[in-house]
């Protein structure tokens, strides 16, 4: 094996996904919270490449700090595709790491989502898009909406996705100094539990309430002050549990006004929503 084979030591892009509405409609007896939420994805991408090895391992090229490299999500996503299809072969991953950590934008899930899509097809291993799916739940909620690749209405605790198409707004996320422990969001009393349910054309009429919001921001002042900054441009938005906050343009220019005052003071991205991820379009 070499890297003149197509897609080996190419970038793949992992892109970041926002959550665009956010309703806790129940409690299952096991503790999960039943949601009803639509993921969007967005064009600010993690980077991943991937160098074919011989001795049949899976490491990082680059280790995160803090994170053994056992643990992180591209190698568990690398070595649960080797358990689950007999696969021998081995990879290096090198991860260019543009997405910050904690923020609520999916990064580890989308680099997971991306490995087990790409090595399904550099490994030749032709599993089905389902069955990538059924993989990917087995290492986080969110990584079957990125290898699905396509902006999805969501419920059930997040695995029952139905493609959905939303306008392609221009978007301000705003990354506040704190992680949210999402475990600990769901465990406050306070969280409402009982959002009535609302049917997609709801959503795409204009209910895009966030159950989260008011705990986060009670709990987390920073989420707070970033919220109170972007809402001087525009709406500003929780997605999922945060920690992030965002808020969406009709155009670049209005964004990228928005984006050069916050960043002065805050950690800021400017990205814009699509309904196809890039990875998607790659592969084809």
């Amino acid at each position: 094996m070499n890297e003149e084979i197509t897609g080996w030591a190419e970038k793949w892009p992992a892109p970041a996904k926002i959550n665009l509405m956010l309703r806790i409609t129940g409690q299952r007896e096991d503790g999960y919270h039943l949601l009803q939420t639509v993921f969007q994805l967005t064009d600010l991408c993690d980077w991943l490449t991937f160098h074919p090895v011989n001795d049949g391992r899976v490491s990082l090229m680059s280790p995160i700090a803090g994170v053994p490299e056992q643990q992180d999500l591209t190698v568990l996503a690398a070595n649960l595709l080797k358990l689950k299809t007999g696969c021998k072969q081995g990879v290096c991953i090198e991860v260019e790491k543009n997405l910050p950590m904690g923020g609520g934008l999916g990064g580890g899930s989308s680099d997971a989502a991306t490995t087990l899509v790409v090595l399904n097809k550099l490994w030749q291993l032709n599993l089905s898009e389902q069955k990538l799916m059924q993989l990917g739940l087995q290492l986080g909620a969110d990584v079957p909406v990125f290898v699905g690749g396509h902006a999805a209405w969501a419920e059930g605790v997040g695995e029952k996705l139905e493609k959905i198409n939303i306008p392609k707004k221009w978007l301000v996320i705003v990354k506040p100094d704190c992680h949210v422990d999402t475990k600990k969001v769901f465990s406050i009393k306070e969280l409402t539990r009982d959002s009535k349910s609302i049917k997609m054309s709801d959503f795409l009429a204009g209910q895009h309430q966030n159950d989260c919001l008011d705990v986060v921001c009670k709990a987390y002042q920073p989420v707070k002050e970033a919220m109170v900054d972007l809402a001087e441009y525009s709406e500003a938005r929780l997605t999922g549990t945060g920690a992030c906050v965002f808020a969406e343009f009709d155009s670049k220019e209005l964004a990228a006004k928005a984006y050069e005052s916050l960043k002065v003071k805050w950690q800021v991205y400017l990205a814009q929503g699509l309904n196809r991820s890039p990875l998607i379009d790659k592969l084809i």
